[in-house]
């Protein structure tokens, strides 16, 4: 357990630091760092990193060379000249305890219609023990638990006795490649955490991700004599009762999965976005169907994508007009492995004592059907990778919130894991 002195100067500082915390993660979600468009919220942050007197690097994605690297996700209208990445440095003198990377994303999905929040998504408000906002979940509260998890121990009198790069991602909700680029800069530590809203559980297992884009086409007529032409948006639909149909076979598979076998339904298909048709008085000539399809960890990417390529390609041939124009299938965005974070590393055992320490209870275990960022620390890089936060809801939805209670405590453990895991020294 941890030191019961040093665990109530952190909670101490945590309540002292709390206001401040609450107001810094307001500010944070005032920001409409929607993809492509995180750079404001980015170059804050940054100038916050650099007022504590941490050394600040500042780049972009078209700074990185990581399309040769393991988990690099292919994008397509993408800019990456506009996607701005933070990672501060907190040094320590040779000799200390051990390194830690503890990284948070600050990219949101789009918000949806405005009038359908009850209060306006980035105007953020607090409502009884809520603070809601978009992003203010999943997980800008997370950003706030790690950058005031450091404020704490300073506030103690204390320093991390071990390197810490605290990273400020983008891309997380569509590839991943702002992590990717991390490492790709030569960041590397002894362990890994990454506060996302988990409600105070690690994730033992998270599933893979693909993206796709169905392409479509057809023969346009006037609606008059539809017959004689070709409906795209139709046979598009086709095709997605089709693709439907495989993530039920791969669903009753999962059944016998070490890790996934007891969780109804892991393998999720979601056709998310369409685009299609010029005209409503004419048949389609053409539809764009953004799709995301689930995988198990340890399937191979390849093979998945296969499957999805022969599925479409078999229910196209049932379509008079499809079998002699096939749909294309296009990847774009998430290209992302599942992964397991084994049970038994010290890691775990470090922030599994400062959970029981601040909440009074065991620290359990989840398995996730969303992706997280751990897999590239954890699977192509070998080191332990804890995905650990506190507690939101509606995630990717209206009204997003972040649970304020348990965003203090999950600071004071985050305080407390790095305190034991990298060590201390007085400031």
């Amino acid at each position: 357990m941890p030191d019961q002195d040093l665990l109530t100067r952190l909670q101490q500082a945590v309540d002292a630091n709390w206001d401040a915390q609450v107001e810094w993660l307001k500010n944070l979600v005032r920001f409409p760092s929607r993809r492509g468009q995180e750079g404001r919220c980015q170059d804050w942050i940054a100038r916050e990193f650099a007022a504590r007197g941490w050394s600040v690097d500042r780049y972009t994605l078209s700074d990185v060379a990581m399309d040769h690297l393991p988990g690099f996700s292919p994008v397509m209208d993408t800019k990456y000249e506009d996607h701005v990445q933070v990672v501060a440095t907190v040094r320590a003198p040779p000799g200390g305890g051990r390194s830690l990377i503890v990284q948070g994303h600050v990219d949101v999905v789009p918000e949806g219609p405005a009038d359908m929040w009850t209060t306006p998504p980035y105007d953020p408000v607090v409502r009884g023990d809520w603070l809601y906002g978009r992003g203010a979940g999943d997980m800008k509260q997370g950003v706030s638990a790690m950058v005031f998890a450091m404020d704490a121990l300073r506030s103690a009198g204390l320093a991390p006795a071990a390197d810490v790069y605290l990273q400020t991602v983008t891309e997380e909700e569509c590839t991943g490649n702002g992590a990717l680029s991390t490492l790709a800069r030569g960041y590397r530590a002894e362990a890994c955490l990454i506060p996302e809203p988990t409600s105070n559980t690690i994730t033992r297992a998270h599933v893979g991700v693909m993206w796709f884009r169905l392409r479509v086409r057809g023969v346009p007529v006037h609606v008059a004599q539809a017959q004689t032409g070709t409906n795209a948006i139709l046979s598009a639909y086709a095709l997605l009762q089709a693709l439907a149909e495989h993530t039920k076979d791969l669903n009753q598979k999962a059944k016998s999965d070490e890790w996934f076998g007891k969780v109804p339904d892991p393998i999720k298909f979601n056709p998310g976005v369409i685009r299609g048709g010029d005209w409503g008085s004419s048949t389609p000539a053409w539809c764009e169907v953004d799709c995301r399809i689930g995988l198990l960890p340890g399937e191979n990417l390849a093979d998945a994508r296969q499957a999805v390529l022969d599925v479409v390609a078999k229910a196209a041939k049932g379509d008079a007009f499809m079998a002699n124009n096939p749909p294309e299938v296009v990847w774009n965005g998430f290209q992302a492995d599942g992964f397991v974070q084994q049970p038994g590393t010290e890691a775990e055992a470090v922030l599994a004592r400062a959970h029981q320490a601040v909440f009074g209870e065991p620290m359990d275990a989840r398995t996730s059907t969303a992706v997280n960022d751990t897999r590239f620390y954890g699977l192509y890089h070998r080191m332990p990778a804890l995905c650990y936060g506190p507690v939101g809801q509606n995630h990717h939805g209206f009204d997003e919130g972040s649970y304020l209670p348990a965003l203090k405590k999950t600071t004071v453990t985050i305080a407390a894991f790095i305190a034991e895991w990298c060590g201390t020294r007085p400031v």
